[in-house]
């Protein structure tokens, strides 16, 4: 799961949802000396990506993708379901889509002192530049992809990968929209 998902699918309180992202960021993170919540954020983050990694639509959709470029398929579909997740939000959620963004990105900000220095540079990014509102768009999705594919170290050939997510979408919607109700209902019993 990617940034959105992570923080939709968070304990409800604003340093579980600080954990939740910085699930991604706890290289070199010493967790024992932050505070409960953000632990128990940290810990959700692991038991959703765990539970998405073995979800049979999960699988099934990173089957879609070509031979070389599958090794970059579980994130490519990390980000394209926070587009999915925007698109149908009223499917999974009563709050306002907008209004939920909007405490997202507040609460980001006001939650800074408890983030590591990598991270609070990607979600000043992420709040300056509306990263949740853009990946409304699918185009956005290609071009946040290509972002991605550019930081890889290695010869790779994940750019472009938006070609074959176009090629695929309906199926890997409809297995998203098949998926995520079970991790919805996952997400929600994790102690």
């Amino acid at each position: 799961m990617n940034h959105l998902a992570h923080v939709f699918l968070a304990p409800d309180s604003p340093e579980a949802r600080v954990g939740s992202i910085l699930g991604d960021f706890t290289r070199g993170v010493d967790l024992s000396a932050l505070p409960d919540s953000v632990k128990h954020g940290v810990r959700h983050h692991r038991a959703v990506d765990s539970f998405t990694d073995q979800h049979p639509d999960v699988l099934a959709s990173k089957q879609v993708f070509s031979r070389q470029r599958r090794r970059f398929a579980g994130v490519a579909l990390d980000i394209l379901y926070d587009h999915f997740l925007l698109k149908h939000w009223d499917r999974f959620s009563d709050i306002e889509r907008e209004a939920f963004i909007r405490r997202i990105y507040n609460e980001l900000q006001q939650k800074e002192h408890l983030m590591p220095d990598k991270m609070a540079r990607v979600t000043r990014s992420m709040v300056w530049n509306d990263w949740f509102g853009a990946y409304k768009d699918l185009e956005n999705i290609g071009h946040a992809l290509d972002r991605v594919a550019g930081r890889i170290r290695f010869r790779n050939e994940f750019a472009g990968i938006i070609t074959e997510v176009r090629a695929n979408h309906d199926e890997l919607e409809f297995r998203f929209l098949s998926f995520f109700p079970d991790l919805q209902e996952f997400a929600g019993g994790i102690e």
